[in-house]
């Protein structure tokens, strides 16, 4: 297993080197970057003050802000009536006086110290708005991934030891449901019945804690933010639980139909006993082990939409916010790290196949 384990890990560097470089020229290639969002900006202001001036008013142009009567540089769009020099010393502040190739290998030999750069537009180290906003996506995901693990492990069971009945059949209605509804669907389903949309004012609309929730003793801490986690928390597990419930009931099934449990059955053990100290092991094996992807797959993922539409000020609104400015620190960033993370919980995942089931040896399997 040690040389399996120093195998992947070696294996990470340039998988994330792979995946930042097509990320990077992807990104490139989109319209509307930061030079262009600020020139927007310029531009938009230059016009609202000629229309000021056309109607009567006393202003007069000129005095900074890089706006002329020039045709400004034809390589970006939104540069018309800008000072061509105006546009170098933006294009020195974003890095784009270097060649693409300049500013990835940079940014490579930056993240490998984890100097994730400084945001463009909010003018903070990108790693401490990370770390000021995973303590939101944290909660999200980890109180989601732990309830669908409670809701889906005891249900899949029971749909298995009962295959084919009427209980069954309703609870595969429910998950096809939960299953097809969008989680950011739920959410507004929620907001719209529970959060004063048209029918109950019963929880918050946004935030994550109140305003007084400094001034609040513990006991009432815990509470409000049990209160504002409620329905996001909700929307996720609704639109998320019902993949693992059919796992586990599939995995369970599989177990059941193998001739072990036949023998069991033979000599005489009572169901409890087989499926519990016979069955539930190797079943459950697919199940624990997924759980550190699971974990990751939700913060990740499923947080996006969910931060966004209860102004939780998370990795997904963070992310949001920056690919609508185009604050590209912060998307390589994140992307950065996301795409580690994700790489060493797919190690710890392999490790916990084997805690869980000592039998399992991966090196033996790649000879």
């Amino acid at each position: 297993m040690g040389i399996y384990l120093l195998r992947r890990l070696l294996l990470i560097v340039p998988t994330l080197f792979g995946i930042m470089l097509i990320n990077f020229l992807v990104i490139q290639l989109a319209p509307g970057g930061p030079l262009e969002q600020v020139m927007a900006r310029y531009t938009s202001s230059d016009n609202a003050m000629q229309g000021r001036l056309s109607s009567g008013g006393s202003e007069t142009l000129g005095g900074g802000g890089g706006v002329t009567g020039g045709g400004g540089d034809s390589r970006y769009r939104g540069a018309r009536g800008l000072d061509p020099q105006f546009i170098k010393e933006l294009e020195v502040q974003f890095g784009y006086d270097k060649s693409l190739g300049e500013r990835f290998l940079k940014m490579a030999g930056d993240y490998l110290r984890f100097d994730l750069g400084t945001s463009f537009f909010q003018a903070r180290p990108v790693i401490d708005l990370i770390l000021d906003k995973l303590p939101v996506s944290i909660s999200l995901g980890l109180w989601t991934t732990l309830i669908i693990y409670f809701i889906s492990i005891p249900l899949g069971i029971a749909k298995a030891v009962r295959d084919g009945s009427r209980f069954d059949v309703w609870t595969s209605g429910v998950i096809v449901l939960g299953y097809a509804v969008p989680a950011f669907l739920v959410a507004v389903l929620l907001i719209v019945f529970f959060a004063g949309g048209s029918f109950w004012s019963i929880f918050p609309l946004r935030g994550l804690v109140s305003d007084n929730f400094h001034e609040l003793g513990l006991w009432r801490k815990i509470g409000d933010y049990a209160w504002h986690m409620t329905l996001p928390i909700l929307s996720m597990v609704i639109s998320g639980f019902a993949t693992l419930t059919l796992l586990t009931k599939n995995s369970f099934l599989d177990e059941i139909n193998k001739q072990y449990v036949v023998t069991a059955r033979a000599k005489g053990l009572g169901e409890s006993a087989i499926l519990y100290a016979h069955v539930f092991r190797n079943a459950m094996l697919i199940v624990i082990a997924g759980f550190p992807a699971a974990f990751i797959g939700i913060l990740f993922t499923s947080s996006l939409m969910t931060e966004v539409i209860f102004s939780l000020d998370g990795l997904g609104l963070l992310g949001f916010q920056a690919a609508e400015k185009r604050d590209y620190p912060i998307i390589f960033g994140t992307l950065y790290l996301f795409s580690l993370i994700g790489l060493i919980t797919s190690i710890v995942s392999d490790f916990t196949y084997t805690l869980v089931d000592p039998r399992i040896d991966f090196e033996r399997r790649e000879n």
